[in-house]
């Protein structure tokens, strides 16, 4: 079934609460996020499988944010077009990685660790601040510790697995709900040569059997509600000083999410912040 954009022009508050109700609300899109623009403002966009309903939309929308929105679509050519779209982007350096796109594969700076995220259908190719901002947590932790089991929760393309998997060099586990996610994660664990230290799942939160811990380091970029929802599970499933890094969320909506963890025993350690982006790392108690 051929791909279609919804979007809409929104104030940031609202772009991130409505992608965050449209990935919780099941069949509506296969995907949703909201980004900054060149000129300040911000933009709500999903995928669908198919021409959107955009009556639902508007509707959620309402609901969301009390009042309407106005929505376009856009039919996806049937082109590469992840790959189209990487064709113009620079590598990207966040502490000790550097990600980078095939076109320019074999310039890593001295001392980085190269991660190759060319064109994928998931979420994720190490140019979003919250990318690198987990990956900036992640060079500062490794300064102090080298975990021993780790989980990538809600992994998208897989950077922070393939990360954390090469500079460790030890097992990691990556679970996102979306199967496509999965599919690309594998597959650029594999070009990465880390196949065998990436194991790739396809699960809803952390209720499944395959991602039981305990873990001595969590990524979890992902979005504010899902975050704050997940605070128990991952709590249950980390060692005592165990570690999680949280980003996917707004400077405005941090104070939610340190009150939610702080009630299952976290502490904050660490946190960094670009372009209205957080990451907060906490420690379990």
């Amino acid at each position: 079934m051929p791909l279609w954009t919804i979007s809409a022009r929104l104030k940031r508050e609202s772009a991130v609460a409505l992608a965050e109700a449209v990935t919780e609300r099941e069949g509506l899109a296969v995907s949703a996020s909201a980004y900054e623009l060149p000129d300040g403002g911000w933009t709500f966009s999903a995928n669908c499988e198919g021409k959107p309903d955009v009556v639902a939309f508007v509707a959620l929308a309402r609901e969301v944010m009390g009042t309407a929105a106005v929505f376009e679509t856009t039919p996806v050519p049937e082109i590469d077009w992840v790959r189209k779209s990487l064709e113009g982007l620079r590598p990207v350096r966040a502490g000790r990685f550097w990600i980078h796109g095939a076109h320019d594969a074999g310039r890593a700076p001295a001392g980085t660790i190269p991660i190759l995220i060319d064109a994928g259908q998931a979420f994720g190719t190490g140019h979003h601040a919250s990318t690198s901002l987990c990956l900036e947590a992640f060079t500062r932790l490794l300064r102090e510790r080298r975990p021993g089991h780790v989980l990538d929760l809600g992994c998208g393309s897989g950077v922070l697995s393939i990360a954390a998997a090469k500079a460790l060099r030890r097992p990691v586990i990556a679970s996102d709900i979306d199967p496509v996610a999965v599919e690309v994660a594998a597959e650029n664990a594999r070009i990465n040569g880390v196949e065998r230290l990436v194991k790739a799942v396809v699960a809803d939160g952390m209720g499944d059997a395959r991602l039981r811990g305990p873990y001595d380091l969590v990524f979890a970029n992902i979005l504010a509600e899902p975050l704050r929802q997940l605070a128990p599970a991952i709590a249950r499933q980390l060692r005592p000083g165990g570690l999680v890094i949280l980003s996917g969320f707004l400077d405005e909506q941090e104070g939610r999410l340190a009150t939610a963890y702080g009630v299952h025993g976290f502490t904050p350690k660490a946190k960094a912040t670009r372009v209205g982006w957080v990451a907060l790392t906490l420690c379990r108690k």
